[in-house]
């Protein structure tokens, strides 16, 4: 893997500030609309060209939306996973205390993108040593996790994990977990395709478009041409 790749961009404290304000907005208005039911679904593939990924890396509106930028990636759902709660809403899951993460669950063609290089947009764009936490977003629900589909999925996963300690790209210790699938929620509308229909509000500003942005500087070669 390229050293390179998993340089981190650094926000100045000013911005910093502001995304912990916009974060704590964000998720207050969000809980306000906790009618929808989440439903249960395991939503595999049964499409024989796509294969599943289910990563957790903070928030879910910046992993999708990074996501759906990658060449082979199909669809991307935010959704649930990891938890003891049955029907999670989001306003449970925000309180920390269902044991859920926050997941995107990403349908990709194998032809065209590789597991390994879903992996390295992964640990590219968010922070695998901090626990519980990415920048201000902060509790269980947004633990770096990769929940793996089959036994091939979980030896790409430790060996990338242990290429990364060995090759000492971060300062701190990585603490990914590398789980198994469990039942995936598939998380209220209002939060599918969030990027895309509030690119203006201020978290997506600030917070999901840097992220767009290094994924951009990074795998301008893998990113969809349109």
């Amino acid at each position: 893997m390229n050293i390179c790749t998993f340089a981190f961009i650094k926000l100045t404290s000013i911005i910093s500030l502001l995304c912990l304000c916009i974060s704590l907005t964000a998720c207050g208005q969000a809980n306000s609309n906790t009618k929808q039911k989440n439903k249960a679904t395991n939503m595999e593939t049964t499409d024989k060209n796509t294969a599943i990924a289910t990563f957790g890396a903070g928030c879910f509106w910046c992993v999708e939306a990074v996501f759906q930028r990658l060449e082979g990636v199909e669809a991307v759902y935010s959704g649930y996973m990891g938890g003891h709660v049955e029907n999670p809403t989001y306003k449970q899951v925000c309180t920390g205390t269902t044991g859920h993460a926050e997941v995107c669950r990403i349908v990709y063609n194998p032809e065209k993108v590789s597991y390994e290089t879903l992996l390295e947009v992964f640990w590219a764009i968010h922070d695998p040593t901090t626990l519980n936490r990415q920048g201000n977003d902060i509790g269980t629900q947004y633990r770096s996790v990769i929940f793996y589909h089959n036994d091939e999925q979980k030896r790409l996963a430790e060996k990338a994990k242990r290429e990364l300690e060995a090759a000492k790209i971060f300062d701190n210790p990585i603490v990914t977990e590398i789980t198994p699938a469990s039942t995936f929620y598939k998380a209220e509308d209002y939060h599918q395709n969030y990027y895309n229909l509030n690119s203006s509000q201020p978290y997506c500003v600030y917070v999901a478009k840097p992220k767009i942005d290094k994924f951009y500087k990074l795998f301008k070669d893998k990113a969809k041409k349109n």
